[in-house]
């Protein structure tokens, strides 16, 4: 399983970058880092099918760090939601792939537009607890940012799906410790990340988010857990490619042709 999956990461990886090259749109720090997580959840662990995407009992999964965008088209393309050939309108006018996840309806696969910092957990909880009311047996997972846990309605939400005991409610933080303009943790104060969520009701757990095998256990005991579960997946932006790890100009930075070369030659 991990060697197929690291096949396939080093793929979209490259797919990724030649996107922002060929587009001029940036992300890629963002999208390098939480690549790892969307591929084991997509083909190990979410009940979706392509064919059927809108079935009342598919699992639902929310890219709330919606600058993550890239990525998650490029895996719902591989996983057969749309022809990828549509991903050559990336970026381009009157096209619905762009920077961010647009509404409901216009892309297979995805649940909502995202982007707007601080929303996606919100959504996902409505989820969550609609899948309680109605009677219709589902799961629901959601993506953060650490720069995103600054955002007041992150822990207010958090707060209420505690209260109302959402055990099938996953959010996966993709804890690559930088946001907008500097380290997360000198811009607010985070840590102790996970004891701070663990005093709002949740189950923790701490995870290497480019590990299959340990993304894999963490998802095998979320099961298990009778409360919201959280998974802090400690990640690092750029992750692949030397000359960008760990750099917070690819938050913002595209490719030149000999970046894009030293990128791809790197990814095989």
């Amino acid at each position: 399983m991990k060697s197929d999956l690291s096949t396939i990461s080093k793929a979209l990886r490259r797919k990724i970058i030649e996107t922002s090259f060929q587009s001029k749109i940036p992300h890629l720090g963002s999208c390098l880092s939480c690549i790892d997580l969307l591929i084991y959840l997509y083909w190990c662990e979410l009940n979706i099918n392509p064919a059927d995407s809108k079935n009342k009992s598919r699992d639902r999964f929310i890219l709330s760090k919606g600058h993550g965008a890239p990525s998650l088209f490029q895996v719902l393309a591989a996983k057969g939601f749309f022809p990828s050939n549509l991903l050559d309108q990336f970026g381009k006018p009157g096209s619905f792939f762009h920077e961010h996840p647009p509404k409901p309806g216009l892309i297979p696969g995805v649940e909502a537009a995202t982007g707007s910092l601080g929303h996606g957990l919100p959504m996902a909880l409505g989820m969550a607890l609609s899948e309680k009311i109605v009677n219709v047996s589902y799961r629901t997972f959601t993506m953060l940012s650490d720069g995103e846990c600054n955002e007041g309605s992150i822990w207010e939400a958090a707060m209420l799906a505690a209260s109302l005991k959402l055990r099938k409610l996953t959010v996966i933080i993709d804890y690559n410790k930088w946001q907008a303009t500097g380290r997360s943790n000198e811009i607010m104060c985070l840590e102790p990340l996970g004891e701070k969520w663990k005093s709002f009701g949740w189950d923790v757990q701490e995870i290497n988010g480019h590990d299959f095998k340990e993304i894999k256990k963490a998802l095998e005991i979320v099961k298990d857990q009778s409360n919201p579960s959280l998974i802090i997946a400690h990640t690092t932006k750029g992750k692949g490619v030397s000359f960008m790890e760990d750099d917070n100009n690819w938050h913002y930075r595209i490719p030149n042709k000999l970046e894009l070369e030293r990128a791809l030659s790197e990814l095989g």
